[in-house]
Order: C-alpha cells, then structure tokens, then sequence
C-alpha cells in the first residue's frame, strides 16, 4: 500500500463517524422535508396526509403570500448591515484585547458571556423590556430623521438595524475569539521588521494584520451569517412557525418557505467564499514580466 493510499484511508476513518451519523439522522429527514414541500400537508386522526402539489406551495410563497417576501427581503437588507457592523466591530475589540494589556481572560469572558446567555427566551424578554434600545437615538428623533429622507424600502432595515444594534454588538462573542486566535498566529518578527523599516501602526495594519488575519474574515463572515439567519429573532423563521400551525397552510408550505430560506443563505454563504477565493488568486497569481 502506497504512502497515498494510506493517508487517504486515515482521513475516510476520520471522518466516517460524521459520513456515518448523517446517512442515520440526517438524509432521511432532509429528504423528508423536500418531499414534504411538496405537498399539502394535513394532521388527522388517522395520521398525516399527504396530497402532492407539485411546486405550488412556492408559487405560493412568491406570488400569494403577502408577508413572506416582504419579511424575507427586509431581512436580508438588514444582515447586509449587521455583517460588517460586527466583522468591524469583533475586529477593534480582538485588537484592543491582543495588546499587551493585563486581565486579557477576563475581558474575554465579558465579551463572550452574552453568547453564553442570550438565548431565544432571554432575547425575548429583553425586546419586550427594551433592553435593546438607544437611548440617544430616541432623544435626538434619529429615527424619525430616517424615515423622513429615506424610502421605505430602505429606511425600514436601517431602522430595523439600529433598533438591533445592542443585540448584534452582544453576539459578537465568538468572533472577536477567532479574531484574537488569528492574531496571535502573527509572527511578531514581521512587526519588528516593519517598524525597522519604518511602517507605522496604522501601514503595519494594512500591510500586515489586515493580510494575515483575512482568512479568519472569512470565517467570521461565514459564522456571522449563519448565526444571523438561524436566530430566533429572525421574521422569517417566525413566520415559519406561524405557517406550520396554520390550517390554510400547513406543514407543506412551512417547509416549503424553509428551503427557500435556505437557498437564501447558501446563496450569502457562496458568493463569501467566491469573494475571498477571488482575492486570494488575485494575491498568489504571479505578475508578468514586461519584455
């Protein structure tokens, strides 16, 4: 047996364990789900009926139901807001944290306690408390500012986005951990080198940080997203649960709405790996020489 051979058995025993457990608890119910978006769905005594549809439950979805693209395209405008606020905002605290500071366990426990506490219920109970509101922007009429210079279509996510602000800034826990991973990763020679040449800390950044640490951008893009889009705040999995238990509607069109929701994301998901394997064979592709 080939040296080649032999790795290629290890990494199949590794991650059969994984291959094994998603053909047990997870093809199933994923086929299941798609055979059930395609039906209508109806709970009686006798069981669950089933009455194939063909693609009408997302006709439905796209050209009848009047709230489900309207929550979906709100939403979508509003992680196109919370993606960045967080990657930038994870990033200045990794940065501030990384420094030569005393009690840096400490100061990562207080930013990773909200992820640890925040959950649906507790999210919840602090919307209903107001909790999550600002203040200033309440005093200063910043909303109605918005609403006044700001088509609906727009001035409904930014508004949604602000109103959310001290939630997002909470479930920025996980990222700023990655962030600080990343950064200690960084040789510190390369900093001595460019300081000798004389880079200051804001060209070391750019030159250095910011290059380094891009592959933890994308991670943290990815997970953002993903945490975003699956958690209980969300209008769209609300309504979700809403059809589920609708009459009218039913099982199949909720399961229905949840794969589109799910093309929605592994839409989001593809274009943040396309965007930095862009980049990256920007970086590595080597230049020309001119004759």
């Amino acid at each position: 047996m080939t040296k080649k051979m032999r790795e290629a058995l290890t990494g199949y025993a590794l991650v059969s364990p994984w291959i094994i457990g998603f053909i047990l608890f997870m093809a199933y119910p994923i086929y299941y789900s798609v055979y059930l978006s395609l039906h209508k769905v109806t709970i009686s005594a006798d069981g669950i009926v089933t009455e194939y549809t063909k693609g009408d439950n997302y006709k439905y979805a796209f050209l009848s139901d009047p709230e489900f693209v309207e929550k979906l395209l709100l939403f979508v405008k509003s992680a196109i807001g919370m993606i960045p606020i967080i990657i930038v905002f994870s990033m200045l605290v990794a940065l501030l944290i990384n420094q030569p500071i005393r009690m840096k366990g400490l100061f990562r426990a207080i930013f990773f306690l909200p992820v640890v506490i925040t959950s649906g219920e507790v999210v919840n109970e602090l919307f209903s408390q107001g909790a999550t509101a600002i203040p200033l922007v309440e005093k200063y009429g910043i909303i109605e500012i918005i609403k006044d210079n700001l088509s609906p279509a727009w001035s409904s996510p930014i508004i949604s986005l602000i109103q959310q602000l001290i939630l997002i800034l909470w479930f920025s826990g996980v990222q700023i951990l990655i962030f600080l991973a990343g950064l200690q990763k960084v040789n510190k020679q390369v900093y001595e080198a460019a300081s000798i040449d004389g880079a200051s800390p804001w060209v070391s950044f750019w030159k250095v940080t910011l290059p380094a640490i891009k592959p933890f951008i994308a991670v943290n893009m990815i997970y953002t997203t993903v945490d975003l889009f699956t958690n209980s705040f969300s209008d769209v999995i609300e309504l979700i649960k809403e059809n589920m238990f609708n009459l009218t509607t039913g099982f199949g069109y909720a399961t229905a709405i949840a794969w589109i929701y799910f093309g929605v994301i592994f839409v989001f998901l593809l274009l943040i790996l396309l965007l930095f394997r862009n980049n990256d064979d920007v970086n590595v592709r080597p230049k020309r020489r001119r004759a």
